[in-house]
């Protein structure tokens, strides 16, 4: 369907009340253009089959075929900032030492010593050191792989360069390195697709830097793990309680690409789901955003006040300038997925990073990597890099040192949902899930893309 004909179709088809576009239109103050641009797919409306999540043999074809070939992010940069810190990342059956060979340069390697075998560095470690040494027989390698010294090196007349460490595709963008196994793989650059156009200027990750790193893990597959935060429909009943504050059934899911989706969920316009009649005094008290006693003036809207309230305490409180954001940058849930697994929110509030993978080589565990990024000021120093707070499947967001509550509440309340979908999953009468065509497009966009490789 053509992309006119798409948008035809979801105004026909979207709840009462205003779009996404019209509540950022009506705003006035000049949002960026990338956030009205809306680019809306139809991919159909079959089924997604249960066996896509419960099947072993499923979970192997996706790590022979995608995740042995596509683009994943290990790190931020400013979690390995000297030359000799480094990063494990792990996917499946495979480990990758990302490290900081030099004061701008990274180079990634299997985790692997050319010897026995023997892993380098522990599962999702970091640290730092001056050269690569196995714990076992003590080979010795430089940050740029090479091998330098080898115990009893006499009885090793047949090693030489090839038994250096095994390099991994390793490139940048936004703070973050990736890494790639597939050595054969496009560039980085042309895998984000419409990414870089979209996350630069005041939305550039790259001028961010970790607050907070969660891991989490969560029962069932990581695809239905994901799912979970790629659509707004599930609000009505998991997160009623935000009901009067957030535009839920109207927000706006866009497709750019075959890597690449987002979707734009305004807060300070009730949801259509919520019938009662408020002011936009009762609004703004609800947000929670803004002082108590803080007043809408006359003509104006909970959003507009809601936003220079935030502006305000933000600017002091990080020594930045935030006055150049406009009211939706400032307060609307803006996600952009990348496939496989990784979220990006350049918002300035809600300014979360997501990564799902396999828990180790299970198919019926995900590994839930949550990051906060804020905005650097002129006075940040040195930034000592932030290392992950491991929590299991029972505890709540709300045990992490430093955990907003309120958020806590909500990642709480989307992760409990998965054990009940999982348990129904894998006893399921039906054979798949059925999906919405609008709201959860994005859903179906990555099994769309996850297809392309599974054939290929």
């Amino acid at each position: 369907m053509a992309e006119a004909d798409a948008v035809a179709s979801r105004e026909k088809s979207r709840c009462p009340g205003p779009s996404t576009a019209e509540i950022i239109r009506a705003d006035g103050d000049n949002a960026p253009e990338k956030l009205l641009r809306e680019s809306p797919l139809d991919l159909g409306d079959s089924p997604i089959p249960y066996e896509r999540y419960t099947s072993r043999e499923f979970h192997e074809r996706e790590m022979d075929r995608m995740w042995s070939r596509t683009w994943q992010w290990a790190c931020r940069e400013e979690q390995a900032p000297e030359v000799g810190d480094y990063v494990v990342y792990d996917i499946g059956p495979w480990s990758v030492i990302v490290v900081r060979s030099g004061p701008d340069e990274f180079r990634a390697f299997h985790n692997s010593c050319a010897h026995r075998a023997t892993q380098l560095r522990p599962p999702e470690s970091m640290g730092s050191a001056p050269l690569l040494r196995c714990p076992y027989h003590g080979w010795t390698y430089g940050l740029d792989g090479k091998l330098e010294t080898v115990p009893c090196r006499w009885d090793f007349p047949h090693v030489g360069d090839r038994h250096n460490l095994s390099p991994v595709r390793c490139e940048r963008w936004g703070g973050f390195v990736f890494v790639n196994l597939d050595s054969e793989a496009a560039p980085l650059s042309e895998y984000l697709g419409a990414l870089p156009e979209h996350l630069r200027d005041g939305w550039d990750l790259s001028r961010r830097y970790t607050t907070l790193h969660i891991q989490k893990e969560l029962p069932g597959n990581w695809k239905a793990a994901i799912e979970a935060f790629l659509e707004a429909y599930h609000v009505v009943e998991t997160h009623a309680d935000f009901l009067p504050v957030v535009c839920d059934a109207n927000a706006q899911y866009d497709v750019f690409g075959d890597h690449v989706s987002r979707f734009v969920h305004t807060q300070g316009v009730p949801s259509p789901h919520y019938l009662q009649e408020q002011t936009q005094q009762e609004i703004l008290e609800r947000m929670l955003v803004a002082p108590k006693g803080t007043q809408v003036p006359e003509g104006s809207t909970a959003r507009a006040v809601a936003a220079s309230s935030l502006k305000a305490s933000l600017s002091e409180a990080w020594h930045v300038d935030l006055s150049g954001y406009s009211t939706s940058e400032m307060l609307d849930s803006i996600e952009y997925f990348l496939f496989p697994n990784a979220c990006f929110f350049p918002g300035v509030t809600l300014p979360m990073v997501y990564r799902f993978r396999p828990l180790g080589d299970r198919h019926d565990r995900t590994l839930f990597d949550l990051l906060f990024l804020r905005p650097t000021g002129p006075r940040e120093g040195a930034l000592e890099p932030v290392e992950p707070v491991r929590i299991g499947i029972g505890q709540s967001f709300a045990e992490v040192p430093g955990m907003d509550p309120t958020l806590a509440h909500v990642y709480d309340q989307d992760t409990d949902n998965l054990a009940a979908q999982w348990r129904g999953m894998v006893a399921a009468p039906r054979k798949g899930q059925t999906l919405g065509n609008y709201q959860e497009i994005r859903v179906r966009h990555l099994h769309h893309t996850l297809d392309k490789y599974l054939s290929s």
